[in-house]
């Protein structure tokens, strides 16, 4: 019998059900990272608009420690896959009197990785704008996330966009940076996913299209500001764009103090990401450390103990330490 010209689509198709299931379990588990505080230590204000784009409302939830607070916030970005939704986070987030803001992007499909990119500085915007309305030091921000999530805490650890000084909008005009960075198992080179030449969206994550379906906005009619669309890029733009928002290419002494937990068995973000962004860190002597969990995968049922690890760096990062990363921009 002759073989057919076209393989069962089955076996791809299993693959994708498989990947899809393990992100999902994924975002499980590390949304439970911080849902051991009971609801009544904390106040919720849920739905809090921290900005707005093409008329589309970004926002998200506050939890506020009832007594000993400490401060300090934890920017939680609520991320896997770069899908983002108010519906994961979870009813009773809290953490050793942390002020937690749990903040849900633009999400994939509809937006792209660079779309949460610039939502994430929006929101770290907002937060220190709005640091006496929350009783926190604007000096002790910290930032973390599993996966997508981890991508993006990092990113906004090596590339805060600078202020927007002209700006008519009072809360563009302040820092975007944060003062320590502790995530979980975060892609950070598109480029050498796993192995030089390795290009993430074509190879291991290309069942995540959405993220990746880069565009760019074009005017269709010269002075009419209503005939902008989005067009696709091309394929050298699609490999500077993902140059752009791969944090390993922006690691600068300006870093925060970063955190990365990763198991070694990881299928989806191979620990070596996370072991070449360190290795790059520790080069500029900027304070980090890779905990490797052997034989654990993307997300695993436990992470109570990593929860205690988490915080513990944002204790010394935050509440213990000078203030590492200045609000104001640096001099260059």
């Amino acid at each position: 019998m002759a073989r057919p010209l076209i393989a069962p689509a089955w076996p791809v198709t299993f693959r994708v059900m498989r990947l899809t299931v393990r992100l999902l379990f994924c975002i499980v588990i590390v949304c439970s990272t911080f849902t051991h505080a009971a609801e009544s230590d904390y106040t919720r204000t849920q739905d809090v608009i921290y900005g707005r784009k093409f008329g589309t409302a970004l926002t998200m939830d506050v939890f506020r420690p009832k007594a000993n607070a400490n401060g300090a916030a934890i920017v939680w970005v609520m991320s896997g896959g770069w899908f983002s939704s108010h519906e994961t986070i979870p009813p009773d987030m809290g953490a050793r009197g942390y002020t937690i803001f749990a903040v849900v992007h633009g999400s994939q499909p509809r937006y792209t990785i660079p779309d949460a990119v610039a939502d994430m500085n929006r929101a770290v915007r907002f937060i220190r704008y709005h640091a006496k309305d929350y009783d926190i030091d604007p000096d002790k921000i910290g930032i973390t996330g599993g996966s997508a999530g981890g991508h993006l805490s990092l990113m906004q650890g090596v590339k805060p966009e600078p202020p927007k000084v002209d700006s008519k909008d009072p809360v563009d005009r302040v820092s975007a940076r944060v003062q320590a960075v502790a995530c979980l198992f975060p892609p950070t080179d598109f480029l050498n996913y796993g192995e030089p030449g390795k290009i993430a969206w074509t190879t291991t994550l290309n069942w995540l299209p959405g993220a990746f379906d880069f565009q760019k906005q074009v005017q269709a009619v010269k002075g009419n500001p209503f005939s902008f669309h989005f067009v696709p890029v091309s394929d050298a733009e699609k490999l500077e764009i993902a140059k752009d928002v791969s944090p390993i290419y922006w690691i600068s002494a300006d870093a925060p103090p970063t955190l990365i937990i990763h198991g070694d068995a990881d299928p989806l973000v191979p620990i070596e990401q996370s072991r070449r962004f360190i290795d790059k860190m520790q080069d500029l002597k900027i304070p980090t450390k890779l905990v490797v969990r052997p034989g654990k995968g993307h997300g695993w049922a436990d992470m109570n103990p990593d929860k205690q690890v988490l915080l513990d760096w944002f204790d010394e990062h935050l509440l213990h330490h000078p203030t590492s990363a200045p609000t104001t921009e640096p001099t260059k």
